[in-house]
């Protein structure tokens, strides 16, 4: 029986499609592809979701290695704006409020470095989840098996009462492998109908 819903934040819980951001930004295919490398797509942007190095270290060496290529301007750019990107979802809070109100234990798991996560949980979701863990406070990334295992460690958890939400399925296999319940993210509307097949009611 299900008791916690794990939700992630990028994609799930806020809007981050870093490849649209940046087509919608440049209208250009191939400058998207060598500014995502350069950013999204880059071993700073992984070092910084799991609190290795700070935003300033990142944005410093991202840039140098842009400036190299004839791409500082475009970086620089992103580097500035993409938050503006991290819409949040009004019916995925919604959802969660209604899991909360059904007796079900809400938490989040996700990659995210310190400052967005601050942002987002001050913004967007102070006092919404009963929980959760961050790779920048592990130091651990998804989908490295030990984040997961520090959520249930963490919160005394155990693997097959919770149902992890993603939006990305490599992901979704460590926390299976572990006994979580999951689900790839397609749209709040499928996960709304998908949910009752996990015995988790709204009613």
């Amino acid at each position: 029986m299900y008791k916690n819903i794990v939700f992630d934040f990028g994609g799930v819980m806020v809007d981050f499609d870093p490849h649209k951001y940046l087509i919608d930004l440049f209208g250009n295919r191939g400058l998207e592809e060598e500014v995502y490398d350069l950013t999204f797509g880059s071993r700073e942007w992984r070092l910084l979701d799991a609190g290795r190095i700070t935003r300033r270290e990142a944005n410093e060496r991202m840039l140098k290695r842009a400036r190299a290529v004839g791409r500082g301007f475009e970086v620089e750019g992103v580097l500035d704006d993409w938050m503006s990107m991290l819409r949040p979802r009004r019916r995925m809070r919604t959802l969660v409020e209604q899991l909360k109100q059904r007796g079900y234990c809400v938490y989040y798991l996700s990659n995210i470095p310190e400052d967005v996560l601050d942002l987002l949980t001050r913004r967007d979701f102070e006092g919404l989840f009963d929980g959760g863990v961050a790779s920048c406070e592990v130091k651990v990334n998804k989908p490295d098996p030990r984040i997961y295992q520090a959520l249930l460690d963490k919160y005394h958890l155990r693997a097959d009462e919770c149902i992890f939400i993603d939006d990305r399925a490599e992901n979704l296999l460590p926390a299976s492998a572990l006994g979580f319940g999951i689900y790839e993210m397609h749209g709040v509307g499928t996960l709304l109908r998908s949910l009752p097949t996990f015995g988790v009611s709204l009613h």
